[in-house]
């Protein structure tokens, strides 16, 4: 039994959970690898070859680091419980009219939930999977921070992991760069590894084309929400959509032609199959209504505090003050923000601090 104890990492077969694995056994854990099959892109009807965490080129990659370096790797099948949960509500909030991000949901409730659940199996003391994101612990409380590389830093799609969650992850990439990580793989003989290319696309829909993944997943959709109508922020009708689930707040392209000047989705309104397009200036919002929120630096926040707000990955954030309106937040931005999108994450920072986040229910 090693000093440091027992560790589960996650393995997707990419080079940063690979280098997790890595850097844990060299720093002396007893390492278990565990790649998770959540989806099978053959079944979805889908044009383009199955990749990235799912596919078999990855299963492989990740189960050769395991024989090399000489510790235990496993498969397990998560699919069922993936898709009766982050594909039902990505589907959900579509026809709702919402723009989900399912990659934060499988993290807060799938991905973290079967780790802890197998790792308890395997008497592992902690989880490690291969985020751009610090934890940190002070006054009682396990919270997320900013990684070193603002690049890839991944603290944005964390803010619902629970402090049981946290107690018991570990994330050793937050000190490096990317540059830093592939050059540790190919140092360690893992050339092509170094080179890999990484993958934005969500997992079930790797060809990016949501609309079709919608249109398989609800057969007879595309008939049945064809013909709504764009109208202007005045209520003028503009013309004819393919249907309200098929665009999100702040499309451009596909709009159709005939505008003197350029035309964004500004709303959607799904009870009666609408789509207002609006110039850019009538995407900015000055506030939003925040719900289930999971708190992490504090166990409460204080009654109208300050805190910079992302509304999106990769956003540069936005100073906000933060109001109780029930069990949700009223956030009221300083300066008017573009593009908030109900269904997308709200997340609030202290400075490179995570304080929590939530689900933007509706923009104000």
């Amino acid at each position: 039994m090693s000093k440091k104890g027992k560790v589960l990492v996650a393995m997707s077969g990419g080079i940063d959970s690979t280098v997790t694995a890595m850097l844990m056994h060299e720093e002396g854990y007893e390492v278990i690898g565990i790649t998770m099959k959540t989806w099978d892109y053959a079944t979805s009807g889908g044009s383009k070859k199955e990749t990235g965490c799912c596919s078999l080129d990855s299963i492989n990659d990740a189960r050769q680091v395991s024989v090399d370096m000489g510790f235990h790797h496993f498969i397990i099948d998560i699919r069922e419980e993936f898709g009766d949960y982050v594909i039902d509500d990505f589907v959900d909030e579509y026809i709702a009219g919402r723009t989900p991000n399912p990659c934060i949901l499988c993290n807060t409730h799938i991905k973290w939930s079967a780790l802890l659940k197998r790792a308890d199996a395997m008497d592992c003391e902690f989880i490690a999977t291969g985020h751009y994101a610090k934890i940190n612990y002070n006054n009682d409380r396990y919270f997320i921070s900013k990684a070193v590389d603002p690049r890839k830093d991944q603290s944005y799609v964390l803010w619902g992991l629970s402090q049981e969650c946290l107690a018991r992850t570990r994330f050793p990439l937050a000190p490096y760069t990317k540059s830093e990580i592939r050059q540790m793989a190919a140092d360690r003989g893992y050339e092509a590894l170094s080179k890999k290319a990484e993958s934005y696309e969500i997992c079930f829909v790797p060809d990016n084309d949501y609309r079709g993944f919608l249109k398989r997943r609800i057969p007879g959709l595309e008939k049945e929400v064809s013909g709504g109508l764009f109208v202007d922020t005045e209520g003028n009708i503009l013309g004819n959509h393919e249907g309200y689930p098929f665009y999100t707040i702040g499309q451009r392209k596909g709009l159709g032609g005939g505008h003197k000047t350029p035309k964004y989705v500004t709303e959607i309104r799904p009870d009666n199959n609408v789509v207002v397009l609006g110039e850019v200036d009538d995407l900015l919002r000055n506030g939003m209504i925040v719900s289930d929120i999971n708190l992490m630096k504090y166990d409460k926040l204080n009654e109208g505090m300050e805190a910079k707000t992302m509304v999106r990955y990769n956003d540069s954030g936005a100073m906000a003050t933060l109001h109780h309106e029930g069990q949700d937040l009223r956030v009221q931005f300083l300066a008017n923000v573009r593009g908030v999108a109900p269904g997308q994450s709200a997340v609030f920072y202290e400075g490179d601090d995570v304080l929590g986040g939530g689900r933007i229910l509706k923009s104000l």
